[in-house]
Protein backbone atom coordinates (compact mmCIF):
# COMPACT_ATOMS: atom_id res chain seq x y z
CA UNK A 1 0.00 0.00 0.00
CA UNK A 2 1.42 3.23 -0.97
CA UNK A 3 0.81 5.82 1.75
CA UNK A 4 -0.28 9.25 0.19
CA UNK A 5 0.02 12.27 2.47
CA UNK A 6 -3.61 14.21 1.62
CA UNK A 7 -5.45 11.41 2.57
CA UNK A 8 -4.63 12.47 6.40
CA UNK A 9 -4.31 16.15 5.69
CA UNK A 10 -7.14 18.38 7.05
CA UNK A 11 -7.95 20.94 4.43
CA UNK A 12 -8.47 24.89 5.72
CA UNK A 13 -12.15 25.57 6.27
CA UNK A 14 -12.93 22.05 7.12
CA UNK A 15 -15.39 20.96 9.91
CA UNK A 16 -13.80 18.41 12.06
CA UNK A 17 -15.74 15.19 12.97
CA UNK A 18 -13.66 12.81 14.60
CA UNK A 19 -15.92 9.60 14.26
CA UNK A 20 -15.67 10.27 10.41
CA UNK A 21 -11.69 9.70 10.32
CA UNK A 22 -10.17 5.82 11.43
CA UNK A 23 -8.02 5.19 14.51
CA UNK A 24 -7.53 2.08 12.28
CA UNK A 25 -6.54 1.36 8.69
CA UNK A 26 -5.49 -1.21 6.65
CA UNK A 27 -1.73 -1.76 7.61
CA UNK A 28 1.22 -0.45 4.98
CA UNK A 29 3.18 -3.04 5.33
CA UNK A 30 3.10 -7.11 5.17
CA UNK A 31 5.10 -8.30 7.94
CA UNK A 32 7.54 -7.43 10.43
CA UNK A 33 9.90 -7.41 8.31
CA UNK A 34 8.90 -5.32 5.62
CA UNK A 35 7.63 -2.91 8.08
CA UNK A 36 11.03 -2.44 9.47
CA UNK A 37 12.45 -2.14 5.95
CA UNK A 38 9.98 0.49 5.27
CA UNK A 39 11.01 2.66 8.36
CA UNK A 40 14.98 2.18 7.58
CA UNK A 41 14.26 3.41 4.52
CA UNK A 42 12.68 6.62 5.31
CA UNK A 43 14.72 7.13 8.34
CA UNK A 44 17.62 7.06 5.90
CA UNK A 45 16.51 9.39 3.54
CA UNK A 46 15.59 11.67 6.93
CA UNK A 47 19.02 11.65 7.58
CA UNK A 48 19.59 12.78 4.13
CA UNK A 49 17.18 15.58 4.09
CA UNK A 50 18.27 17.16 7.57
CA UNK A 51 22.01 17.10 5.99
CA UNK A 52 20.63 19.71 3.40
CA UNK A 53 18.17 21.09 5.48
CA UNK A 54 21.36 22.47 7.11
CA UNK A 55 23.39 23.29 4.67
CA UNK A 56 21.20 25.18 2.68
CA UNK A 57 19.93 27.35 6.01
CA UNK A 58 16.83 28.70 4.86
CA UNK A 59 14.49 26.76 6.82
CA UNK A 60 13.68 25.21 9.78
CA UNK A 61 11.27 21.89 10.40
CA UNK A 62 9.13 22.24 13.46
CA UNK A 63 7.20 18.68 14.30
CA UNK A 64 3.88 19.44 16.85
CA UNK A 65 2.64 16.22 18.17
CA UNK A 66 -0.60 16.13 20.22
CA UNK A 67 -2.74 12.99 21.28
CA UNK A 68 -4.56 11.31 24.18
CA UNK A 69 -2.13 9.66 26.41
CA UNK A 70 -1.13 5.94 25.44
CA UNK A 71 -1.51 7.22 21.55
CA UNK A 72 2.28 6.90 20.64
CA UNK A 73 4.10 10.10 20.39
CA UNK A 74 6.87 9.20 22.36
CA UNK A 75 7.57 6.25 20.02
CA UNK A 76 6.80 7.89 17.14
CA UNK A 77 9.43 10.66 17.48
CA UNK A 78 11.99 8.00 18.90
CA UNK A 79 11.40 5.85 15.85
CA UNK A 80 10.88 7.78 13.08
CA UNK A 81 13.84 10.35 14.18
CA UNK A 82 15.94 7.73 15.01
CA UNK A 83 18.78 8.67 11.81
CA UNK A 84 18.73 12.28 12.61
CA UNK A 85 22.09 13.64 13.81
CA UNK A 86 21.18 15.06 17.49
CA UNK A 87 22.76 18.47 16.85
CA UNK A 88 20.05 19.24 14.25
CA UNK A 89 17.51 18.29 16.43
CA UNK A 90 15.91 18.89 19.66
CA UNK A 91 12.78 17.54 21.10
CA UNK A 92 10.54 19.72 23.85
CA UNK A 93 7.85 18.19 26.08
CA UNK A 94 5.59 20.54 27.61
CA UNK A 95 3.80 19.79 31.05
CA UNK A 96 1.95 21.97 33.48
CA UNK A 97 3.84 25.90 33.02
CA UNK A 98 5.90 26.71 35.93
CA UNK A 99 5.00 29.72 38.10
CA UNK A 100 6.88 32.02 36.26
CA UNK A 101 5.54 30.98 32.14
CA UNK A 102 2.35 32.05 33.88
CA UNK A 103 3.58 35.40 34.34
CA UNK A 104 3.81 35.63 30.25
CA UNK A 105 1.38 34.47 27.67
CA UNK A 106 0.22 31.32 26.87
CA UNK A 107 2.39 31.34 23.64
CA UNK A 108 5.31 32.83 25.42
CA UNK A 109 7.10 29.39 27.11
CA UNK A 110 7.21 27.45 23.81
CA UNK A 111 8.22 30.20 21.10
CA UNK A 112 11.57 30.03 23.11
CA UNK A 113 12.03 26.62 22.09
CA UNK A 114 11.48 27.06 18.44
CA UNK A 115 14.02 25.77 16.32
CA UNK A 116 16.42 27.51 14.15
CA UNK A 117 17.61 27.14 10.41
CA UNK A 118 18.95 24.77 9.30
CA UNK A 119 17.56 22.43 12.28
CA UNK A 120 14.41 20.24 13.65
CA UNK A 121 12.27 21.14 16.25
CA UNK A 122 9.88 18.54 18.03
CA UNK A 123 7.18 19.61 20.42
CA UNK A 124 5.85 16.94 22.45
CA UNK A 125 2.61 18.52 22.99
CA UNK A 126 2.90 22.11 22.68
CA UNK A 127 1.05 25.97 23.10
CA UNK A 128 -2.24 23.88 21.50
CA UNK A 129 -2.78 22.17 24.83
CA UNK A 130 -3.83 25.47 26.02
CA UNK A 131 -7.08 25.20 23.92
CA UNK A 132 -7.24 21.94 24.55
CA UNK A 133 -6.58 20.67 28.32
CA UNK A 134 -7.46 24.26 29.38
CA UNK A 135 -10.26 24.13 27.69
CA UNK A 136 -11.25 20.98 29.19
CA UNK A 137 -10.29 21.77 32.66
CA UNK A 138 -11.53 25.60 32.48
CA UNK A 139 -10.18 25.91 35.79
CA UNK A 140 -6.89 26.24 35.07
CA UNK A 141 -7.46 29.41 33.32
CA UNK A 142 -7.89 31.00 36.53
CA UNK A 143 -3.77 30.62 37.45
CA UNK A 144 -3.35 32.08 34.03
CA UNK A 145 -4.17 35.91 35.42
CA UNK A 146 -5.78 37.00 31.91
CA UNK A 147 -7.02 40.30 31.65
CA UNK A 148 -10.37 41.18 31.19
CA UNK A 149 -11.29 37.47 30.46
CA UNK A 150 -14.88 36.94 28.71
CA UNK A 151 -16.95 34.98 30.27
CA UNK A 152 -18.42 33.28 26.96
CA UNK A 153 -15.77 30.28 27.02
CA UNK A 154 -15.96 30.27 22.80
CA UNK A 155 -14.58 33.60 22.63
CA UNK A 156 -11.23 33.12 24.38
CA UNK A 157 -10.76 29.72 22.22
CA UNK A 158 -11.53 31.87 19.41
CA UNK A 159 -8.73 33.95 20.44
CA UNK A 160 -6.96 31.64 21.61
CA UNK A 161 -6.80 29.99 17.52
CA UNK A 162 -6.33 32.97 16.10
CA UNK A 163 -2.77 34.21 17.80
CA UNK A 164 -1.79 30.86 16.96
CA UNK A 165 -2.89 30.68 13.26
CA UNK A 166 -0.99 34.37 13.60
CA UNK A 167 2.06 32.98 14.91
CA UNK A 168 2.36 30.13 12.90
CA UNK A 169 1.66 32.44 9.41
CA UNK A 170 4.66 34.74 10.67
CA UNK A 171 6.57 31.60 11.14
CA UNK A 172 6.09 30.45 7.55
CA UNK A 173 6.57 33.52 6.26
CA UNK A 174 10.04 33.53 8.16
CA UNK A 175 11.47 30.37 6.42
CA UNK A 176 9.79 27.91 9.40
CA UNK A 177 7.91 24.57 8.14
CA UNK A 178 5.29 23.40 10.57
CA UNK A 179 3.99 19.57 10.38
CA UNK A 180 1.01 18.98 12.96
CA UNK A 181 0.58 14.93 13.65
CA UNK A 182 -2.81 14.57 15.54
CA UNK A 183 -2.73 10.70 16.69
CA UNK A 184 -5.76 9.61 16.28
CA UNK A 185 -6.46 6.68 19.73
CA UNK A 186 -9.39 5.26 19.61
CA UNK A 187 -11.00 4.99 23.26
CA UNK A 188 -10.59 0.93 23.47
CA UNK A 189 -7.05 0.97 22.19
CA UNK A 190 -6.17 2.99 25.13
CA UNK A 191 -7.72 1.06 27.44
CA UNK A 192 -6.01 -2.22 26.21
CA UNK A 193 -2.27 0.01 26.45
CA UNK A 194 -3.11 1.06 29.88
CA UNK A 195 -3.51 -2.53 30.73
CA UNK A 196 -0.41 -3.27 28.88
CA UNK A 197 1.33 -0.53 31.41
CA UNK A 198 -0.49 -2.66 34.54
CA UNK A 199 0.36 -5.96 33.45
CA UNK A 200 4.52 -5.61 32.21
CA UNK A 201 6.52 -4.77 34.68
CA UNK A 202 9.04 -2.94 32.85
CA UNK A 203 5.68 -0.76 31.67
CA UNK A 204 4.36 0.00 35.19
CA UNK A 205 6.65 3.48 35.25
CA UNK A 206 4.68 4.51 32.81
CA UNK A 207 1.23 4.27 34.22
CA UNK A 208 0.02 6.75 35.71
CA UNK A 209 -3.70 7.23 37.88
CA UNK A 210 -4.04 10.74 36.84
CA UNK A 211 -4.57 8.72 33.04
CA UNK A 212 -7.62 6.34 34.21
CA UNK A 213 -8.85 10.34 35.84
CA UNK A 214 -8.34 12.04 32.10
CA UNK A 215 -10.95 9.12 30.10
CA UNK A 216 -13.67 10.55 32.11
CA UNK A 217 -13.35 13.01 29.84
CA UNK A 218 -12.97 11.64 26.76
CA UNK A 219 -15.96 13.14 25.26
CA UNK A 220 -14.88 16.70 26.29
CA UNK A 221 -11.07 15.51 24.45
CA UNK A 222 -12.77 14.66 21.41
CA UNK A 223 -14.53 17.75 21.30
CA UNK A 224 -11.59 20.24 22.18
CA UNK A 225 -10.06 18.40 19.03
CA UNK A 226 -12.43 18.97 16.95
CA UNK A 227 -12.80 22.35 17.15
CA UNK A 228 -8.88 22.85 17.97
CA UNK A 229 -8.21 20.98 14.35
CA UNK A 230 -10.56 22.60 12.05
CA UNK A 231 -10.07 26.38 13.16
CA UNK A 232 -6.10 25.95 13.33
CA UNK A 233 -5.24 23.82 10.27
CA UNK A 234 -3.96 25.97 7.28
CA UNK A 235 -2.47 25.49 3.36
CA UNK A 236 0.90 26.25 5.29
CA UNK A 237 0.51 24.76 8.29
CA UNK A 238 -1.62 21.77 8.23
CA UNK A 239 -2.54 19.40 10.73
CA UNK A 240 -2.58 15.58 9.62
CA UNK A 241 -4.85 13.02 11.56
CA UNK A 242 -2.94 9.32 11.66
CA UNK A 243 -4.67 6.14 12.68
CA UNK A 244 -3.12 5.50 16.17
CA UNK A 245 -4.29 2.22 17.27
CA UNK A 246 -1.27 -0.13 15.35
CA UNK A 247 1.93 1.79 16.09
CA UNK A 248 3.88 0.67 13.19
CA UNK A 249 1.64 2.15 10.60
CA UNK A 250 1.41 5.69 12.76
CA UNK A 251 5.20 5.51 12.15
CA UNK A 252 5.11 4.69 8.70
CA UNK A 253 2.83 7.29 8.04
CA UNK A 254 4.67 10.01 10.13
CA UNK A 255 8.08 9.52 8.49
CA UNK A 256 6.41 9.63 5.18
CA UNK A 257 4.35 12.82 5.92
CA UNK A 258 7.35 14.51 7.06
CA UNK A 259 9.50 12.93 3.98
CA UNK A 260 7.02 14.78 1.48
CA UNK A 261 6.92 17.84 3.85
CA UNK A 262 10.93 18.27 3.21
CA UNK A 263 10.53 17.40 -0.36
CA UNK A 264 8.58 20.35 -1.28
CA UNK A 265 10.74 22.74 -0.07
CA UNK A 266 13.29 22.16 -3.31
CA UNK A 267 16.45 22.47 -0.85
CA UNK A 268 19.76 22.11 -2.98
CA UNK A 269 23.30 22.29 -1.67
CA UNK A 270 25.27 25.78 -1.98
CA UNK A 271 26.67 26.22 -5.46
CA UNK A 272 29.76 27.62 -4.96
CA UNK A 273 31.49 30.26 -7.38
CA UNK A 274 33.78 29.53 -9.50
CA UNK A 275 36.59 31.71 -7.64
CA UNK A 276 35.90 29.39 -4.38
CA UNK A 277 36.12 26.49 -7.00
CA UNK A 278 39.54 27.56 -8.25
CA UNK A 279 40.42 28.04 -4.27
CA UNK A 280 39.42 24.74 -3.60
CA UNK A 281 41.48 22.89 -6.59
CA UNK A 282 44.41 24.79 -5.33
CA UNK A 283 44.40 23.68 -1.81
CA UNK A 284 43.70 20.10 -3.05
CA UNK A 285 47.31 20.19 -5.22
CA UNK A 286 49.04 21.39 -2.07
CA UNK A 287 47.39 18.40 -0.16
CA UNK A 288 48.79 15.86 -3.10
CA UNK A 289 51.88 17.31 -3.91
Amino acid sequence: MTIHSDDFRVREGDEVNLRKWPTLIDPVYKSKEQYQNILKAHVECLSERQQLLYASNRHAILLIFQAMDAAGKDGAIRHVMSGVNPQGCQVFSFKHPSPMELQHDFLWRTTRDLPERGRIGIFNRSYYEEVLIVRVHRNILGSEGLPDAPKEDRKIWRRRYRSIVNLERHLHENGTRIIKFFLHLSKDEQRKRFLERIDDVEKNWKFSTADIEERKFWDHYMEAYEDCLGATTTQDSPWYIVPADDKENTRLIVSQIVLDAFDELKMSYPKVSAERHQELLAIRKKLTE
